[in-house]
């Protein structure tokens, strides 16, 4: 019998505070029509004040628990995919760690922007794999509200906050693509296209930074690279674009979304769309999209599910898994 790593709960987490687009309109040159139409994106979730990465990721993870019917000593480890963390460290997983109550086990970070969660989803699934782990809690979370230069129209009105877990539980399967669980995952970067997503600053370099981005350079390469890793993974699990139930991508761009569906052949309505809700919420927007999914009855056991992101770095991604 072959182990996988089968996903046993799911949960998420928003601020209170909503922003819809008309907001904007009071401080920037942009419209509520103007945001929509080149993003999709219609409100988004903006921490409070005084409300960390940690906060939301706690709240999340707490979602998932209760969603596998869990307690916090049944987990193993904390993989939490984030590029705000709350501190230059610790990580903001052991925070969570701290806060659930959890004594036992082990907690890190992952740091791949907005393609975070599917890098912390392989990680996780390679723990398993190799025996380390039995269950593992993957968290997306973040709060991009803070790296935001509000006097940029191109980019302060794509993002907002939030979190997302899962929990992560080995199994015995029959090795087989009819396995649920985790399947195949595909990992890329390429280091040479920094400069057309980062924050210009960090701690080496003593400021916080802003989030700067050439946006038509950006989606230019998602399009591409995001039907090229959703493909790449599939063919690793043995299973083609036409057996995929739901594609849950990263939730940057309707117009990303709508293009690589179509790259991958398959129509919109095998695709759960969160952005108009929540913007781009880097790593946490595809454990939100999965949260949502399943709580609007869209994702159902034993669904075949593609998800793919990239962010900064440039990194990407994808993970084929059967819920």
């Amino acid at each position: 019998m072959a182990g996988r790593s089968v996903v046993v709960g799911v949960g998420h987490y928003l601020p209170e505070r909503v922003v819809p687009n008309s907001e904007f309109e009071q401080t920037l040159d942009t419209t509520d029509e103007w945001i929509r139409t080149r993003s999709g994106i219609e409100r988004r979730h903006f921490a409070a004040e005084g409300e960390t990465t940690s906060d939301l990721a706690t709240n999340a993870a707490k979602a998932a628990l209760a969603d596998a019917g869990l307690e916090a000593d049944d987990i193993d480890a904390i993989v939490l995919a984030t590029s705000t963390a709350d501190l230059t460290f610790p990580s903001a997983a052991t925070m969570v760690q701290a806060r659930l109550g959890m004594t036992r086990g082990f907690a890190f970070d992952v740091q791949a922007v907005c393609a975070g969660f599917v890098f912390a989803l392989s990680n996780a699934n390679a723990l398993i794999l190799s025996g380390q782990a039995k269950r593992v809690l993957v968290i997306g979370a973040e709060t991009f509200s803070r790296i935001m230069d509000w006097t940029d129209r191109s980019t302060c009105v794509l993002f907002g906050d939030g979190a997302g877990a899962l929990i992560l539980e080995e199994q015995d399967s029959a090795g087989t693509s009819n396995d649920r669980g985790i399947l195949a995952t595909d990992l890329n970067s390429d280091g040479r296209y920094q400069e057309l997503l980062y924050v210009d600053g960090g701690v080496s370099t003593q400021s916080t930074g802003h989030l700067r981005m050439q946006g038509n350079q950006v989606f230019r390469h998602a399009v591409e690279k995001l039907a090229k890793t959703a493909n790449t993974a599939l063919d690793r699990a043995g299973l083609a674009a036409s057996d995929v139930d739901w594609i849950v991508p990263h939730q940057a761009n309707i117009r990303i979304i709508q293009g690589t569906a179509k790259k991958m052949g398959l129509p919109m309505e095998n695709v759960v769309v969160t952005v108009q809700d929540h913007g781009n919420t880097s790593a946490a927007s595809i454990p939100l999209a999965l949260s949502v999914g399943k709580q609007r009855g869209q994702i159902k056991q034993g669904d075949l599910i593609v998800t793919e992101a990239i962010g900064g770095g440039l990194a990407w991604g994808a993970v084929v898994l059967r819920w």
